[in-house]
């Protein structure tokens, strides 16, 4: 049966008229006022229509550029999701703002970092061949249970103290690629690569794929690194149809913790070795690649779009003669002083940094209310400013560790702006870029694990929506994510 309810709503919205009249004892007693109001006319419209009025209305008063049924959001409140095309400044425009002092790296200032960096990982590997080797011989542990227990715990904690302290070495490594820790190109390339070679990475391979992640920031086709799932609108497929398998098996709330969980372990453990060996997380656009191997493991699906092109397949020949040598060093050391020695020593901190490396790079470009785009609607200057900035000065008390990373997270912005900002400049290049361009600034105060955690439960696929793709989370509810 049709709705036939009547509702009585305003057709205009004449504002009430107040009439004042003075009284004749003005002078000697308090001004007395009389109001005459004018109603406005009235007529019945259905329920229906009413809500067909009420709907309208909210589409013309948001500020949002797409269908926002089912997005969540982050600390930034969607802040992305409100740019129009008009929006964005000119790349020149983006570069001006920053104070000229910024672009101009000094040599001496960057090698001071990097002796913090180079003395604190020689402290904690120091500590851990001369300490707790002797107390602990990972090769002796399993002779033991309790021993097995109380061993573990403390070269668990070795490895993630040494490789925290170490990632630091990898942020000023990321410098040299960019042009931004030295004017003396040769000093800064072999910096570069034998900081990259020491951590299994090729620096000249990195140096090119990481040179196309920041001109296709956040580009679903062409994007290095952390491209998204597309969804065609089916929760039945891919990841939206794993993570809602695990929740038919665990329900609701638990399943979608089971499927973080998962999420978290395969980015952070598993992530960065797929990354470097089949572009895992790559734009499909470029095929499977290999930074080891200069061709492209599958047919790009335009030549012009190879990783590798031209002059870039011999320097990824060069880069891994370094790799060799460090590959070869870590074997001979395995054999000598056994597996588990070497993990200990070199393999756990190892998977610490990787692990960092994937928190800065997932967490810098990916949020539930971050959109991508494809190659009609994408530009250099889109991926700049869908950069996001977070607060890992917040992430110990005494904020080390983003002291210790070169506060490659704070001000990670400004890097997308211009890449060949040294770290120690790169605050006042923030700050700059706050001031010129708040509105276009995207800053996350969530704290680091919850963003994280968020991020793990809700950056599954995305759909097409307008001119942008957006996180599909409308089967889930926001106090879970």
């Amino acid at each position: 049966m049709k709705k036939i309810g009547v509702l009585v709503v305003a057709a205009s919205t004449t504002t009430s008229a107040f009439q004042t009249t003075k009284s004749p004892l003005a002078t000697t007693s308090r001004a007395r006022t009389t109001s005459r109001i004018q109603q406005p006319p009235f007529k019945a419209v259905t329920i229906e229509q009413a809500e067909q009025l009420s709907s309208q209305k909210e589409e013309e008063e948001s500020p949002f550029q797409v269908d926002m049924t089912g997005v969540k959001f982050s600390g930034m409140n969607g802040k992305a999701l409100t740019w129009k095309d008009e929006d964005y400044p000119s790349a020149t425009e983006l570069r001006s703002v920053i104070p000229k002092d910024c672009f101009e790296p000094d040599t001496a200032t960057s090698l001071k970092y990097l002796s913090v960096s180079v003395v604190g990982t020689a402290v904690c590997t120091w500590i851990g061949f001369n300490v707790l080797l002797p107390l602990l011989p990972p090769t002796e542990l399993l002779s033991n249970p309790l021993l097995a227990v109380f061993g573990t715990a403390v070269w668990s904690t070795y490895a993630a103290v040494t490789g925290t302290v170490a990632m630091g070495l990898w942020v000023l490594a990321h410098e040299c690629g960019h042009g931004a820790f030295s004017k003396n190109v040769a000093l800064q390339d072999t910096i570069g690569y034998i900081l990259h070679s020491f951590f299994l990475v090729p620096y000249f391979s990195w140096q090119r794929s990481h040179a196309v992640h920041h001109k296709f920031t956040n580009h679903m086709d062409l994007g290095e690194t952390h491209v998204p799932e597309p969804s065609d609108g089916s929760k039945q497929d891919g990841s939206l149809g794993l993570r809602q398998f695990y929740q038919s098996v665990g329900g609701e709330k638990t399943g979608l913790r089971a499927y973080g969980a998962l999420q978290l372990f395969l980015h952070l453990v598993i992530g960065w070795p797929a990354y470097l060996w089949i572009g895992a997380t790559g734009g499909p656009d470029r095929g499977m690649t290999n930074h080891y191997y200069p061709n492209p493991l599958t047919e790009p699906k335009f030549a012009k779009d190879e990783l590798f092109p031209n002059k870039w397949k011999e320097k990824v020949w060069q880069s891994d003669i370094g790799c060799v040598a460090m590959g070869v060093a870590v074997l001979g050391f395995a054999l000598s002083q056994g597996f588990a020695t070497m993990m200990a020593l070199y393999g756990l901190p190892l998977i610490v940094v990787n692990s960092w490396l994937v928190i800065y790079t997932w967490l810098q470009h990916t949020d539930v209310d971050v959109p991508h785009f494809s190659r009609e609607e994408h530009n250099f200057v889109k991926g700049a400013l869908h950069t996001i900035d977070r607060p890992y000065n917040t992430l110990d008390p005494w904020g080390a560790i983003d002291f210790l990373h070169h506060q490659i997270g704070t001000t990670h912005v400004a890097h997308h702006f211009a890449s060949n900002i040294p770290h120690y400049k790169a605050q006042a290049a923030t700050d700059a870029i706050q001031e010129n361009f708040p509105d276009m600034y995207l800053y996350d105060p969530t704290p680091i694990p919850q963003a994280l955690w968020r991020i793990c439960k809700g950056c599954v696929a995305v759909e097409k929506r307008g001119d942008r793709w957006v996180w599909q989370n409308e089967d889930i509810p926001k106090q879970l994510l």
